[in-house]
């Protein structure tokens, strides 16, 4: 039997960078641990914050920072700080398949804004202040997102914006963690680079897509001071805070942010031409061109069996893909039948003898 192949992963295939290894090596080494404070090590709030200063119109300052045992803790405690019940959380996709779970367990309800591949996923104005209801309490964003790569740039962002600030009780929630994990000339723009009249801007990140940190289990949100403190408080209830030597990982990649993304960026590269180059070898599929993160989201409805329905028709093909031995995400998932997420942070052997394995199935089953 043929031995299965992933591109379903959501984490690269990268090294801890030396600078956060030797960091937490010193901090255990230096005597009996601190207890931090549920919030976060001083210092590395103040490096969070400092990073949003490097932007004209930023406004975060440390004690507006919380560090969390990864981004999904931190998703999480922000959600169930700012739902109350029957809320709804506006959702454009194809989006993160774990914001669903999140925003249920968080007491919220999902209300789906569905997005097009044919104009890139472009999120007009009007659109979203026709979705909005009295009822919409979070408009939740991942930027760049996943699955798709697409990046919502300052003219898209400050356009949305506009709208949003129309509705004071409305939060606007920004997934960032692949905000380094970019191949555009123009960097990737952050919430917190937008003014704030109502303090309706939450933002979340973290150190596992963009720094290298895999396994380490530590991110970050920053919110309006009353939120953060409530967050805060939440986590102290909870659990407490992340471990001292984790934190001090992530401080040193904090610090080092430029050379460690942009020594992950060059890593991708090659995996990532190779993958556009292999996916524009396959018939009747859309071209592909993601502008970030490491995942490529292809159309692949002209391969599904057409008299399914489309979920079903999706899972069907995944299957198909599975029984071919290549594991990929279903993009129903993600809110979008037909499509799969595939990583090309992987290995350039794995990742050839993947997209070989596609291509392979899909040529075994062309639906006309």
């Amino acid at each position: 039997m043929t031995e299965s192949i992933s591109l379903a992963s959501g984490y690269g295939a990268f090294l801890t960078p030396a600078v956060a290894a030797e960091a937490a090596v010193r901090s255990i080494q230096a005597g009996p641990l601190p207890v931090p404070e549920a919030a976060g090590l001083p210092a590395l709030r103040e490096a969070i914050a400092q990073r949003g200063q490097e932007v004209p119109a930023a406004h975060a300052s440390p004690e507006n920072v919380v560090v969390t045992p990864g981004t999904k803790a931190a998703l999480f405690l922000l959600l169930q700080t700012v739902l109350r019940p029957g809320d709804e959380v506006l959702l454009p996709t194809p989006n993160w398949f774990g914001f669903g779970e999140l925003i249920t367990r968080a007491g919220g309800v999902v209300r789906a804004l569905p997005l097009s591949a044919a104009d890139n996923y472009a999120l007009p104005p009007e659109l979203l202040r026709t979705a909005l209801t009295p009822r919409t309490r979070v408009l939740l964003l991942s930027n760049p997102n996943n699955p798709t790569g697409r990046v919502y740039h300052r003219e898209e962002l400050a356009a949305l914006l506009a709208i949003t600030r129309e509705f004071p009780d409305l939060f606007v929630l920004s997934d960032e963690i692949y905000n380094l994990m970019t191949f555009a000339a123009r960097p990737v723009p952050s919430l917190l680079e937008f003014p704030d009249p109502h303090g309706q801007h939450l933002v979340v990140n973290g150190f596992s897509k963009s720094l290298g940190l895999i396994g380490w289990n530590i991110g970050y949100l920053v919110a309006p001071l009353a939120i953060a403190r409530a967050c805060a408080a939440a986590q102290r209830a909870t659990g407490g805070a992340v471990a001292a030597p984790v934190q001090e990982a992530a401080l040193a990649v904090t610090r080092a942010a430029a050379s460690v993304a942009g020594g992950l960026v060059h890593q991708l590269q090659p995996t990532r031409r190779l993958m556009l180059e292999l996916l524009a070898e396959i018939p009747r599929i859309p071209p592909v061109a993601p502008e970030a993160t490491y995942y490529a989201f292809p159309d692949l409805r002209a391969y599904v069996r057409p008299e399914l329905p489309a979920a079903e028709a999706s899972a069907e093909l995944v299957g198909r893909l599975q029984r071919g031995g290549l594991e990929v995400v279903d993009g129903a998932t993600c809110g979008t039948p037909g499509f799969i997420r595939i990583s090309y942070a992987v290995p350039e052997p794995i990742l050839r003898e993947g997209l070989r394995r596609l291509a392979t199935v899909l040529h075994l089953k062309q639906v006309d």
